[in-house]
């Protein structure tokens, strides 16, 4: 039985303003960098003081870090009681609302530019693909990171287990929506289901991942179980959770940020310090589990292995945002 652990010495973590509020740049950028300066030591102290069986990169096998994660884990903890998951509500502590959300039995439609559409049962799907522990680095847009040991498999296995036809260019997925268990889709504003996209080069790059656990447990149901996208070097809300649809298409999808706020949130949304958002700055962010406060790196860190999708093309906000 998997068993949500909330953390004895949680503060309240709201500090991150939903997107679909207008507000002043200035003081959005005022109270964000309160925010992060109130953590500090004393929250790196904590998290060493309640580091649990897992929560250590020695933990796991060294091919886990070869992505090379450059930080320490985050506390499980943090990891499980911190998320986004906006058809759940527009707060972090979303995880009690989010254990109802039925995950048994699970299916995942391939459909669009395939040899043939089919769907098939994440217990079936799972038999099909080999597993493995990734360590990867997260950065949200919202400014804050996370560092986390994932279990799953490359989405290019994915993708070859669909045979798409010679034209497809991009995938969309799709995130269950579900109004008996998710409140959160009562919000008119937003364009439910999320859903999201990439091109097919993005997807077979091997750093892409598709995510079925954390912390060598099945994937928490507040972190998009049972089966989610993992993209290290875009900023969070490209990984789209809870998947029950992938769609292989010749044109560019257009996502669920880019209907909401296309001014902020674009298709390409990879990390980059140097473009900041309408309402505060790329340039930091705040690490969620110590406080620490620290430089943003383009595309997360991971320039080594993705950069090259990018050659070509112009390195303006439109590639970033």
């Amino acid at each position: 039985m998997h068993v949500i652990r909330t953390p004895d010495w949680s503060l309240p973590e709201r500090d991150a303003t939903p997107p679909h509020l207008a507000l002043n740049r200035r003081a959005a950028l005022a109270t964000l960098g309160g925010a992060m300066l109130g953590f500090g030591q004393i929250g790196a102290a904590l998290a060493d003081a309640n580091a649990k069986p897992g929560d250590r990169i020695a933990d796991y096998p060294p091919s886990a870090a070869r992505f090379d994660p450059a930080r320490s884990l985050t506390p499980r903890h943090n990891a499980e009681t911190y998320n986004n998951f906006y058809e759940f509500g527009l707060h972090k502590d979303i995880w009690p609302k989010a254990q109802k959300l039925p995950t048994e039995p699970w299916t995942i439609r391939i459909d669009g530019m395939v040899e043939k559409p089919f769907t098939i049962s994440f217990d079936d799907l799972m038999k099909k693909v080999s597993t493995e522990t990734r360590i990867y680095r997260h950065r949200c847009v919202e400014a804050w990171s996370l560092v986390v040991p994932w279990e799953g498999f490359p989405l290019a296995e994915l993708v070859k287990l669909a045979k798409p036809l010679s034209g497809a260019k991009y995938l969309r997925f799709t995130s269950l929506a579900d109004p008996k268990v998710m409140p959160g889709l009562s919000i008119p504003f937003f364009p439910w289901p999320y859903h999201e996209g990439l091109t097919m080069a993005e997807a077979m790059n091997e750093l892409a991942f598709v995510g079925t656990g954390m912390y060598g447990a099945k994937m928490p149901k507040q972190d998009g179980a049972p089966i989610r996208v993992v993209l290290p070097w875009k900023y969070g809300f490209k990984s789209a959770k809870s998947l029950v649809r992938i769609e292989f298409t010749r044109e560019r999808p257009v996502t669920f940020w880019e209907k909401t706020s296309p001014d902020m949130y674009g298709f390409w949304a990879n990390v980059n310090p140097n473009y900041p958002t309408l309402r505060w700055s790329q340039a930091r962010e705040r690490v969620i589990g110590t406080g620490d406060v620290v430089p943003t790196q383009i595309y997360n860190g991971y320039g080594k292995w993705v950069a090259p999708l990018y050659a070509g093309m112009k390195q303006d906000k439109k590639l970033f945002m």
